[in-house]
């Protein structure tokens, strides 16, 4: 006979028995925690219901119609589903188990949370916590019955739909258990992490805590104190209190929503001897499992109660790195360059690439006659994440005064110009080396070469960053103040009179949408396009196979477009690190971009420029009626130096990236002939060795003499940073500084269910998160995915027509980010902190860029 009911706490309430919640809860219960009492209705309870009302055969026939990334499909699927399910008969076998469990809490007269645990959760790959329904202050046993049917149809959401479909998890295993519990009055909270997941300090624990029901926590409607304890002794190190406004409470028919009265809402949620308390549960519940724990938790009176552990997620495995700083008296930052290289780099990089950078920003220092050697400002890697360090002191501080005052001149009047010679410069050194035969090259000439290129490109972007950058920013916060003092309420912001300029973005899309209108006026080549895997495309125009139907002329021409247009938009970075591949190298994306605009989804790029241009003309038509004289000086002269230096700096930054394919071929020559030689298994794994290795193993090449075997520590190597990769690296460090206080997102986005960032670019969309970490990723981006990034930098631009929306972890209102999604006319929120750590690629969630808000769903 299958068993329906479990008590909490029971032996064999296991993963596929009684879900991924279910089976934590029942492990606490039996090693003694405090965890609310209650029951489980097995797996067998939901598969019984299906098979009684005959609903597998809805459930096959809904999904035949379902694709991953076709969010109608997928609604329409979900509603049949969800549309049987509620009308499905509970048995009364069924009932009957319930109801007996339920009225054996007190007599049935107990207030219950109701909650789903799917057995699909915590699979390796992605977290599936969090899709499933629960119910709070569910009373009665009609009301638990229906409740719990409702947790069973929660399974079909269109989500959790997208997401087993993503993850090839087969529907016909798929089950839901429930867990019914005593639901705990709470006075008080929150979420505890025992591991610092902000500064990834193992020997700290971080809690959250607000008045009220944890769902206001959890669900992200309130600003919780944020409190740092030692796991030790228990005692607060810091605590940060919040302005808590709204708390959940309960009403006679469920949960809602209130203000906290105003002398509760700056005031502790949890006192010292209440931490120490939660602490030490914290310590034994991690112990219990062996590894990092994400717990929720509640307090009535001085009593605490644990509502769920899981491990954490922002770390590897639960397991957090120190984020121990080389130098105690200098602040690091995720800025300036930084800000290019979002993701853990190669060995190489951190080695060659790094000190020839520092080299070119030493220069630039000396040439401005700056004296940083008491600052130590310079870029270092920390658990594989690239930062900019500096020592902030007085004498750094005045030398940054001084160069700035000194250099305004030139800085601002001269930075076009500027870019310009610098560009050229650069561009003679890469075409220098580009010229040159590099299977002729001796290794130490290779070496010389990669070494000259980083090189230019760092004294490149020291020009830049001195020039375009702060121009473009300076000239836009200064036209955004004084169209701010002459617009009326209902004519647009600033930013959106910005857009449309010819910069290399635009430039770059435009040439993608005529070489689209170009091959719709070829209908064979169109179909054979859209019907073809973009990589196939790409196989068969370098190997120059035409399919059939498509004439020999045609196949050139479109061969000779798409050559064309990697001539002038390929030669870029999608990032520093030369580990990475150049846009040139992955054609395919360009394919992509074409199929969007052939299928009709992609916006017009002319039109938009058009309609940009007519918006500033009427703006400003408007403003010169309304105002003479001084006002309409200044609109007129802050407006045009906006102009002129927005675009100069989306075109120096795509710039950056000039020498990174010639680097790369060189770097690959070596590694080649490194394979050969035996020292490393092929040419890719050069990048997992150290410039000092490289250098050793390219003498040694040249001497003609034999090569050390370096395979296994370039595999150690790289498994250690894809175990970087999941690493939560923090924006500054050290993370009690007043700077890392003031991050748009941070300490509310580690938990809750709405991450908070930046409003970068206004509108609002709900769909598919696409999260992107590199290049080897953007195969996975389809029409209408919202992306999801560290940051990007101008060689994802292609990205962005296919994208719906955008979220990163970091970036501000004048970043890349930013302005293209305004450009492209999508909704964007930077800045979040936590997004790549916090979104599972498939998930659906809803990105409110006027708001600045991303609701995880």
């Amino acid at each position: 006979m299958n068993t329906y009911i479990l008590p909490l706490e029971d032996q064999r309430a296991d993963l596929q028995t009684v879900g991924g919640k279910g089976a934590s809860l029942a492990r606490l219960a039996r090693a003694g925690l405090p965890v609310p009492g209650g029951f489980h209705i097995t797996t067998a309870a939901y598969r019984f219901f299906v098979a009684s009302n005959r609903l597998q055969p809805v459930i096959d026939s809904a999904l035949l119609k379902a694709e991953v990334g076709q969010l109608e499909q997928l609604e329409q699927a979900s509603t049949a589903i969800l549309a049987a399910f509620l009308k499905g008969a509970m048995p009364q076998e069924l009932r009957a188990a319930i109801q007996k469990a339920y009225e054996g809490l007190q007599s049935g007269q107990m207030a219950v949370a109701v909650r789903s645990s799917a057995t699909a959760e915590d699979l390796p790959e992605a977290s599936f916590a969090g899709q499933q329904d629960t119910y709070l202050n569910v009373n009665g046993t009609q009301a638990v019955l229906e409740a719990v049917r409702a947790c069973w149809a929660s399974l079909w959401t269109a989500r959790a739909i997208a997401y087993r479909l993503n993850n090839k998890v087969d529907p016909q295993a798929v089950a839901l258990a429930v867990v019914v519990q005593e639901l705990i009055p709470a006075e008080a909270a929150g979420i505890l992490f025992t591991a610092n997941p902000l500064s990834g300090r193992t020997d700290e624990m971080l809690i959250n805590a607000a008045w009220g029901l944890g769902e206001a926590v959890v669900g992200g409607l309130v600003s919780p104190d944020c409190i740092t304890v030692d796991k030790v002794n228990g005692k607060i190190n810091k605590y940060e209190r919040a302005d808590k406004t709204v708390m959940t409470v309960r009403t006679t028919s469920g949960t809602q929503e209130q203000a906290v009265p105003r002398g509760r809402r700056k005031a502790r949620a949890l006192s010292a001897r209440g931490a120490a308390q939660l602490t030490e549960l914290a310590v034994r519940i991690e112990q219990l499992y062996g590894c990092g724990q994400d717990i929720e938790w509640c307090r009535v009176g001085d009593k605490f109660y644990i509502l769920q552990a899981r491990p954490i997620t922002t770390t590897i495995g639960g397991e957090a790195r120190d984020w121990e700083l080389p130098n105690p008296k200098a602040s690091y930052m995720r800025g300036s360059l930084a800000e290019h290289i979002p993701n853990a780099v190669s060995p190489l990089f951190a080695t060659l690439g790094l000190r020839t950078l520092n080299a070119s920003t030493k220069e630039l220092a000396e040439k401005m006659n700056m004296d940083l050697s008491g600052a130590r400002y310079q870029y270092e890697t920390l658990n594989g994440y690239v930062y900019m360090s500096y020592e902030l002191n007085a004498k750094f501080t005045w030398e940054m005064i001084k160069v700035t005052l000194s250099g305004l001149k030139v800085m601002y009047g001269q930075a076009v110009e500027r870019w310009q010679d610098a560009r050229q410069e650069f561009a003679a050194e890469i075409a220098d080396w580009e010229a040159r035969d590099f299977t002729k090259l001796a290794p130490d000439e290779i070496l010389e070469g990669v070494r000259a290129l980083m090189y230019a490109a760092g004294k490149y972007y020291t020009v830049i960053q001195s020039g375009t950058l702060p121009s473009a920013s300076t000239s836009e916060m200064i036209f955004t103040r004084v169209y701010k003092w002459l617009k009326r309420a209902d004519e647009p912001e600033a930013s959106a009179l910005l857009l449309g300029t010819d910069s290399a973005a635009l430039r770059a899309e435009k040439s993608v949408f005529d070489m689209a209108k170009w091959v719709k006026e070829n209908p064979v080549l169109s179909e054979q396009i859209l019907k073809t895997p973009s990589q196939s495309v790409i196989s068969a125009l370098q190997k120059d196979k035409i399919p059939a139907g498509i004439s020999s002329e045609i196949w050139k021409s479109f061969r000779e477009r798409i050559e064309g247009h990697l001539r002038a938009y390929g030669a870029t970075s999608f990032e520093m690190d030369f580990m990475n591949p150049a846009p040139g190298e992955m054609p395919e994306l360009v394919i992509e971009v074409l199929k969007s605009y052939l299928e009709g989804k992609g916006s017009d790029p002319y039109q938009r420029e058009g309609e940009a241009r007519e918006r500033r003309e009427k703006i400003n038509r408007a403003i010169r009626e309304r105002f003479h004289m001084i006002p309409r000086r200044w609109f007129d002269k802050s407006l045009k130096w906006a102009l002129e230096c927005n675009p100069a700096r989306e075109d120096s930054l795509a710039d950056m990236g000039m020498g990174h394919a010639v680097m790369r071929r060189l770097l690959n020559e070596l590694g080649g002939r490194f394979a050969a030689g035996g020292a490393i298994k092929q040419a890719a794994d050069i990048y997992w060795l150290l410039e000092e290795e490289v250098q050793r193993q390219a003498a040694a090449l040249q001497a003609g003499q034999p090569l050390e075997n370096m395979t296994e520590k370039a595999q150690q190597r790289k498994a250690e940073w894809k175990i970087q990769m999941k690493l939560l690296p923090p924006v500054i460090l050290p993370a009690t500084s007043i700077f890392a206080k003031m991050l748009p997102g941070g300490r509310g986005n580690v938990a809750a269910n709405v991450l908070k960032g930046l409003p970068a670019s206004p509108g609002s969309i709900r769909g598919t998160a696409r999260v992107l970490f590199g290049p080897e990723d953007f195969g996975r981006m389809q029409s209408g995915d919202i992306l999801v990034a560290v940051t990007t930098t101008p060689a994802w631009t292609p990205l962005f027509a296919l994208a719906g929306g955008i979220v990163t972890d970091i970036g501000g209102p004048l970043s890349h980010s930013s302005i293209v999604a305004r450009e492209y006319g999508i909704p964007a929120v930077l800045a979040t902190g936590t997004a790549t750590r916090r979104i599972c690629d498939g998930q659906t969630i809803t990105v409110d860029g006027s708001a600045g808000s991303v609701t995880l769903q």
